[in-house]
């Protein structure tokens, strides 16, 4: 069995960075939608807005981080899973 090469490419780096860039994009649209639909507000663009409630900011904080969080990790781990499968199909051959 052919040893499976685990190094990314330039170009599975470049693809890396797309999909979590995207990855982003999505979870910051997601945020916003949801956090509309609950609060009735748009979401918060400026933390230190002297108009915004300290616990309404904290709550769009700690939504926004852990989401951003989750979306970074899938985006990872499907660039990683995308990777192997294009590694062990470059093995095959």
């Amino acid at each position: 069995m052919a040893k499976i090469e685990t190094e990314q490419t330039l170009a599975e780096k470049v693809g890396t960075l797309a999909l979590t860039l995207a990855a982003g994009w999505v979870a910051q649209k997601a945020v916003s939608m949801i956090w509309k639909g609950v609060t009735g507000n748009d979401a918060p663009s400026k933390a230190d807005d002297p108009e915004l409630d300290l616990v309404q900011a904290t709550v769009f904080a700690a939504v926004a981080a852990g989401t951003a969080v989750f979306a970074k990790r899938m985006a990872a781990k499907g660039a990683s899973t995308a990777a192997l499968r294009l590694a062990a199909r470059r093995a095959a051959r």
